[in-house]
């Protein structure tokens, strides 16, 4: 009998122009979290999703529970109790959350033993019990619309569990989590472990890594490096596997030297869609070459400050100006025209086309105007050229090149999209909203590097992150923001990260 409940022996999957794995093989026992690490675009996830039943090795075999398998669906995957919560959840947004757990799977009983239906109410019960007994309480009956994302990646948990799945495959699950639901997750699958599940999880966050996993396989390229003792590994160690050479997330910046005023926010008031106050009467100046970053717990009010800003959402009250010009009333492109570049919270839904192509992402912002277009004519010879140089320039990997569909992509490399697309405007005002969000450590220290050399060439930047320590490394001035209000604004010299942080808690007042 194997050592292992899942091996994976000399498996190679290629897609047109790339080797998503090259003859990696592993080996995961029963009860352990088991830990892949790498880069963007690594080929994390192509590996487990051969397990999950999404795609079929070119080569090499699969073996479960030391019996020789080859997974043909998800399906298949799950008959073999193997289930996968996926980095973008899948689930039907006007479904309840029974409705989504059950689709496939649903327990049908019979009306008067002739007419078939599905019998909701017993799958509630079933999975309010089930939700409790994980510590992953949910409302059976909530719409999948009405919920939070930590919600959400629940349904997405109860899903595979519901299922009887006991290897549980979970690909980037923080990414989209604020640092208090990363615990709670974390806890989470500590204990379905310590439940007698076996744990896959996909990552490139190191800390995360050293809390849980018990052994950690490193991939680069697609290529097996090396499968190392978590316990007995640095994450130093494990860094430099991972990107292939020393990484520095401690940002050298010269003194910033702030000139004239870029943007101006005076007494500016946001109402949500149920029409409650979540920006409430905020004030900010930001200067060329200054990095004003706004910190504070997630949905105190700074995502829709920015969006106010970019022109995402309307304001209620309250004046923004940009170079000395009233912008709070103009269209998105008009503001874009002005000088604002964004980098959006939601990449897929706000930052990308999907179904579009790397070149025609690459520039959504410019494509009406010279030299993409001349009379209302797309000239496509310049959207492939100006789309394979930001291929180069920002390390966008990507299986076909300029051709390859975004939807494709590893959601890094979708970042670095629309990051470089965003600097290529050369605007005057840069908003970053979460841009280090679901990237690998070696591209969050070349963003931090591609802010503070735009903040040099004097761009006035704005960044919003739920990353503390982010904050304050790469930060000239700090807006703490509690509730919709902003408590404090100061250099970022001038204050700890511990003052930071009673501020955002809403322990310290201004």
């Amino acid at each position: 009998m194997s050592d292992y409940i899942v091996e994976m022996k000399h498996i190679t999957k290629r897609f047109p122009g790339i080797v998503a794995n090259d003859n990696v093989s592993i080996g995961i026992k029963k009860g352990e979290i088991f830990a892949l690490l790498g880069e963007n675009g690594a080929g994390k996830s192509t590996l487990m999703s051969m397990l999950g039943g999404m795609y079929e090795p070119d080569e090499g075999d699969i073996y479960i529970r030391g019996e020789k398998v080859q997974i043909s669906s998800p399906n298949h995957a799950a008959k073999l109790n193997i289930g996968m919560v996926h980095q973008h959840f899948k689930l039907v947004s006007d479904y309840t959350i029974t409705e989504n757990i059950i689709l496939g799977v649903e327990p049908v009983k019979k009306l008067a033993g002739i007419f078939p239906y599905v019998d909701i109410r017993s799958a509630n019960r079933k999975i309010e019990e089930l939700s409790k007994s994980f510590g992953l309480e949910v409302d059976p009956t909530k719409k999948i619309s009405d919920l939070t994302v930590s919600m959400q990646q629940r349904v997405e948990i109860l899903k595979v569990l519901y299922r009887e799945a006991d290897i549980l495959i979970f690909d980037e699950p923080t990414a989209v989590l604020t640092p208090q639901e990363i615990d709670f997750l974390l806890g989470i699958i500590e204990g379905l472990r310590n439940g007698g599940k076996t744990i896959i999880l996909i990552t490139h966050k190191l800390e995360e890594i050293k809390k849980v996993a018990d052994r950690c396989a490193v991939l680069n390229k697609g290529k097996l490096i090396d499968v190392l003792d978590v316990k007995e590994t640095s994450t130093r160690k494990m860094a430099q596997l991972m990107v292939g050479r020393e990484v520095n997330l401690k940002s050298d910046k010269n003194p910033a030297a702030f000139k004239e005023e870029v943007l101006k926010v005076e007494h500016l008031n946001v109402k949500n869609e149920d029409g409650f106050e979540v920006v409430k009467d905020v004030s900010f100046t930001i200067k060329s070459g200054e990095i004003f970053a706004i910190a504070g717990v997630a949905d105190n009010g700074q995502v829709e400050i920015a969006d106010a800003i970019a022109g995402l959402t309307k304001v209620s009250g309250g004046e923004i100006l940009l170079n000395g010009k009233d912008i709070t009333n103009e269209s998105i492109r008009k503001r874009t025209e002005a000088g604002i570049s964004y980098i959006p919270e939601d990449r897929q839904s706000f930052g990308l086309v999907l179904d579009f192509d790397l070149s025609t992402n690459l520039a959504l912002k410019q494509y009406y105007r010279e030299p993409f277009a001349k009379k209302g004519i797309l000239n496509k010879e310049e959207f492939e050229q100006f789309g394979s140089s930001l291929i180069d320039k920002y390390d966008i990997r990507s299986g076909q090149g300029i051709k390859t569909q975004v939807r494709s992509m590893s959601g890094g490399n979708q970042q670095k999209t629309i990051i470089g697309r965003e600097i290529e405007l050369q605007s005057s005002l840069m908003i970053f909203v979460q841009p280090t969000r679901g990237v690998d450590i070696g591209a969050i220290e070349n963003i931090h590097k591609m802010m503070i050399k735009e903040r040099d060439q004097g761009r006035a930047i704005l960044l919003v992150s739920l990353e503390l320590d982010e904050i304050m490394n790469v930060a000239d001035t700090i807006g703490v923001i509690y509730n919709g209000q902003l408590q404090k604004i100061a250099s970022s010299e001038s204050l700890t990260t511990n003052e930071v942080g009673e501020y955002m808690m809403g322990a310290k007042h201004e």
